[in-house]
């Protein structure tokens, strides 16, 4: 069976691990580097970036999290976009630069602006459809390298994107009852281990 872990430092990782269960994915919480190795593909949830980069470097996770990025599958939402882009606009943060995009924080607005809606995302070699997204103080793609493909849009801003076998989305699909992008992680993981 296949193993994911979540990023389990704050923010909402539980979310994460239900819809992972739900899908028959044995998925786990990861604080330490020796529970990043039995992984997969990793998730870093939402939250506060700054907080969870704190938490990183405290616990030592980052030359993990670095090293298991090189070969297997990371997905970022919101703070977990953050972390993974490879600049993030006014914040002298070094982030982890997975995916070659600039993000500025918080650009969608404070929580009271948070909202949700209906993207089109274009799996790659299927199919598209309607996925809801639910942004909670969201980033925003500014800029993104000529390697990124971006799978969903919102107001012709890239919400959804890729770069190899790293996902990154500005929004929260877990809080959603449609699994669909979840699903779409667990076939990236599963096709690099044929």
């Amino acid at each position: 069976m296949t193993t994911v872990g979540v990023l389990a430092l704050q923010g909402a990782f539980t979310k994460h691990i239900e819809v992972l269960n739900s899908l028959g994915v044995n998925a786990i919480e990861v604080r330490k580097p020796e529970e990043l190795a039995l992984c997969a593909g990793v998730i870093i949830p939402g939250g506060e970036s700054t907080t969870i980069m704190k938490q990183i470097t405290f616990i030592k996770l980052a030359q993990a999290l670095h090293s298991f990025a090189l070969e297997k599958p990371v997905f970022g939402t919101c703070a977990g976009l953050i972390l993974i882009s490879k600049e993030i606009i006014g914040d002298s943060m070094k982030p982890f630069n997975l995916i070659d995009l600039s993000v500025e924080r918080n650009a969608f607005g404070r929580q009271v602006e948070s909202f949700h809606t209906s993207i089109e995302v274009n799996f790659p070699k299927t199919h598209s459809r309607q996925v809801e997204a639910i942004f909670i103080r969201a980033p925003r793609i500014r800029k993104v390298g000529p390697e990124v493909q971006i799978l969903a849009s919102y107001e012709e801003e890239p919400v959804f994107v890729q770069q190899g076998h790293h996902l990154g989305a500005t929004f929260h699909p877990e809080l959603t009852s449609d699994p669909a992008i979840h699903k779409y992680f667990i076939k990236i993981i599963e096709g690099m281990h044929r």
